[in-house]
């Protein structure tokens, strides 16, 4: 696998990926645009600029005459919305490539901001913040970021508060998409079955006519806590669901790597050690995991599990000792091995498509990374050695920078601190 890098003259980013034995080709074009360039008053913005990009465009004037013409190629098609970036893309067969790259163009391009279609487009979208609030799996995410971040941008949800949604107008998204959606700080990327000289060409002509005037500039993230912290938020539910982290490293910290393997370690798998003790032994949980998130200026280490309302406790013991046991005893290398194999096949895995090579390029991209071959990020995985291991353990695994978020039953909150402490 090779990628092609090219700056066009406008400023604008492209990264072509070829995958000659492909059937299929993806066009993704990200932009430096989420929830962390926004204010508290423009909170969602972002998210729903993305809605309305798929409700017409000066080419296609209805929601219909995007989506009729790109199901009429078969074509699988989205958006998503983070807090440091926007995507779009289309995937279909080969032959379809140059027509999917228009579309996708036009839409980012050319989006048509009619009054009408931004109401309903206000219901539409506070039903999805609905839908989520009704997922206590997903709700308690969102109540984590809260805690850790407070009342700044990286603590603000996504899709924004219904208040916001409401009150959204066109020249509101006009104006922050005027301020973001600039060639600079725009990345296009085509990973599949193509000629990759021809798509330089495309997108050079598909895309000339792009702003490329200065780009805002995000709110950077303040972290300054002292001591262990909780929030429960109240719901009626049979079980708690439960994310208890601690803050770890921004996306171009070295240890990364580090931190990957002690999160497979505790959460990778069903023969990780979070699987065997919590469902395996105690019985106590359907789902259990572990990852490392990480942003450009923070970054956070966390565990997730639902559990019956009257095993809570028992179940944050029992994660705690877990990570506590990972700062005071090497993992064996046998452990070792098994993780970095389970990490490397997941990740070959993980790029057998042409959207997911695109989107394993464009997040390196549009996040101002040295972009890394799949080959490189298995090296960094195959370098790491147990001490390193442990002393990452050490460094996240701190009471300072330990968080507790859960929705259920506040009564569980009774003698929480007495389990937020690291032996």
């Amino acid at each position: 696998m090779k990628f092609t890098r090219t700056i066009l003259p406008n400023g604008l980013r492209l990264i072509t990926v070829p995958l000659k034995d492909s059937q299929a080709v993806t066009v993704l074009v990200m932009v430096e645009a989420g929830s962390k360039y926004e204010t508290k008053e423009q909170n969602g913005i972002s998210h729903f600029l993305e809605h309305i990009c798929f409700k017409g465009t000066k080419n296609r004037p209805r929601a219909i005459d995007i989506s009729r013409e790109l199901d009429s190629m078969g074509a699988q098609y989205n958006a998503f919305t983070t807090q440091e970036f926007t995507g779009y893309f289309a995937k279909s067969a080969p032959k379809h490539f140059e027509k999917i790259l228009e579309i996708i163009a036009d839409l980012y391009l050319n989006p048509v901001l009619v009054k009408e279609e931004i109401e309903k487009e206000k219901g539409v979208i506070i039903e999805e913040i609905n839908m989520y609030e009704d997922l206590p799996q997903k709700n308690v995410q969102d109540v984590f970021m809260e805690l850790l971040y407070r009342d700044q941008p990286a603590g603000w949800n996504i899709a924004g508060t219904k208040e916001n949604v409401r009150s959204f107008t066109a020249e509101d998204i006009l104006k922050y998409r005027d301020m973001n959606y600039v060639s600079g700080a725009t990345a296009v990327v085509i990973a599949g079955n193509f000629d990759e000289k021809h798509a330089v060409h495309a997108v050079t002509r598909y895309f000339s006519d792009m702003s490329s005037g200065e780009k805002h500039i995000k709110t950077k993230v303040v972290e300054d806590q002292k001591k262990p912290e909780f929030a429960i938020k109240e719901k009626a539910t049979d079980q708690m669901h439960f994310v208890l982290g601690a803050r770890s490293f921004d996306v171009y910290d070295p240890r990364n790597p580090a931190a990957r393997i002690l999160s497979a370690v505790l959460g990778g798998g069903m023969s990780s050690r979070l699987f065997e003790k919590m469902r395996n032994e105690l019985g106590i949980c359907y789902y259990i995991g572990a990852s490392n998130e990480t942003f450009t200026d923070h970054g956070f280490f966390s565990v997730a599990a639902g559990v019956d309302n009257s095993r809570f406790h028992e179940a944050l013991k029992a994660v705690m000792k877990e990570l506590s046991s990972l700062k005071h005893t090497l993992v064996s290398s046998e452990e070792i091995r098994k993780t970095k194999d389970f990490l490397i096949g997941n990740l070959t895995l993980s790029l057998e498509t042409s959207d997911a090579v695109a989107e394993h390029f464009g997040f390196q991209e549009i996040m101002r990374k040295k972009i890394k071959m799949p080959s490189e990020v298995i090296k960094e995985v195959e370098s790491q050695k147990a001490e390193n291991i442990m002393k990452i353990a050490k460094e996240i695994f701190r009471d300072n920078r330990l968080n507790l978020a859960a929705v259920g039953s506040k009564k569980n909150s009774a003698d929480i601190g007495d389990f937020l402490r690291f032996s």
